[in-house]
């Protein structure tokens, strides 16, 4: 039994755990193209058309989520599992989001 707990802490298992938001946007090469989990508060949200994203805040930082999913309301306490890319980049500023996909 306690090598069982040991060997669940010790492995990286992404939908047991969040990532800090401040750690993807300071690393973000160390995290473009794997899947993440990060959980806050909804503070906006957009829809246009085909396009739709929201901004989770954490304690340490905010990210955008581009999802096919519904969109949630502001406030919503939310925890979100999703891919991160590098949407654009412009001189030395850039945007990172979090892709969310339907997986229905």
């Amino acid at each position: 039994l306690i090598i069982l707990l040991f060997s669940l802490l010790l492995c990286n298992c992404s939908s047991l755990f969040t990532t800090p938001i401040s750690k993807i946007l300071e690393n973000p090469r160390d995290y473009t193209g794997k899947t993440v989990t990060v959980s806050g508060e909804v503070t906006r949200v957009f829809s246009l058309f085909i396009v739709k994203y929201f901004v989770v805040k954490d304690k340490t930082g905010e990210i955008t989520i581009v999802t096919e999913k519904s969109l949630p309301k502001i406030g919503t306490k939310i925890k979100v599992k999703g891919t991160v890319k590098e949407a654009f980049s412009i001189g030395e500023q850039q945007l990172i989001v979090i892709f969310e996909k339907n997986d229905t």
